[in-house]
């Protein structure tokens, strides 16, 4: 097997050898001064005489004798170049730093000048929950500049009371409420739950407090010291601030849709 590889090799590299030789010598052979196309070089010495000056007619050709005996003139000095020197090479061109001219100055005394828009702060409120505000907010999103939101604690009315002050124990109310009936006086009940009321005699709960005057003063006409307080209760409310431009102050009130809503001025933030 390796005597056939071997043969085989030998064979391709035959080839190639074959081939670089009819193929691969494509260069042009150096001239051979023998050939008969190139011109032979000839010395100074066996260049032609010129003619003198002032001959009218050329010189007949001399004879071989004659050219042998004629002495031969000095060979021409030739004077050599002087070696060309180096021109200067050119300085480079140093790029310089363009100076954009200055624009003139502008007269602040033509120069036209915007005017300045002028805001302010306003509070709407109070909103009842947040939902209402979060959707007045989303209302009037695009004429506002800033806003944000608040919670404040308010008291809002629940009714006017008429009672009777509070009583040490629980049998001298009791005993109070008795003595109501017994003045043709109803509509009452003795508060027994915990708190500042405790042991205290109900006379009624009225919306209006026109209505809770008028059975206060029954009572006390009747000889007992009735007594009338409005009925409040804390709730939270939220507000709304807001920074919006002058001019858009009334729409911004238009556009909120919750009842009861005012808006009044407030400082920024």
């Amino acid at each position: 097997m390796l005597l056939r590889l071997l043969f085989v090799l030998l064979i391709a590299l035959n080839i190639a050898v074959a081939a670089w030789l009819l193929l691969g010598d494509s260069g042009t052979r150096a001239a051979d001064p023998n050939d008969g196309n190139v011109p032979k070089l000839k010395l100074l010495t066996e260049l032609p005489e010129p003619p003198a000056a002032g001959a009218s007619a050329p010189a007949s050709p001399a004879t071989p004798e004659a050219s042998a005996s004629a002495p031969l003139p000095p060979p021409a000095m030739t004077t050599p170049a002087a070696p060309a020197t180096a021109a200067p090479l050119p300085k480079p061109a140093i790029a310089q730093p363009k100076v954009q001219a200055e624009a003139p100055p502008v007269s602040t005394a033509t120069a036209p000048t915007s005017p300045r828009r002028s805001y302010r702060c306003l509070a709407l409120g109070p909103f009842p929950n947040q939902v209402d505000l979060r959707a007045a907010r989303t209302a009037i999103a695009s004429r506002t500049v800033r806003s944000r939101q608040r919670q404040e604690q308010t008291s809002e009315s629940r009714g006017w009371r008429v009672f009777l002050p509070a009583q040490a124990t629980r049998e001298l109310a009791l005993a109070q409420a008795k003595r109501l009936e017994a003045k043709g006086i109803k509509d009452y009940f003795v508060v027994t739950a915990a708190g500042e009321l405790q042991n205290s005699v109900a006379l009624g709960l009225f919306h209006d407090p026109a209505n809770a005057r008028k059975r206060r003063d029954e009572v006390v006409a009747a000889g007992f010291p009735a007594r009338m307080s409005e009925r409040t209760e804390t709730t939270p409310v939220w507000w709304l601030d807001v920074v919006v431009p002058d001019e858009a102050g009334a729409d911004i009130r238009r556009s909120i849709r919750t009842p009861g809503i005012t808006a009044r001025s407030t400082g920024c933030f």
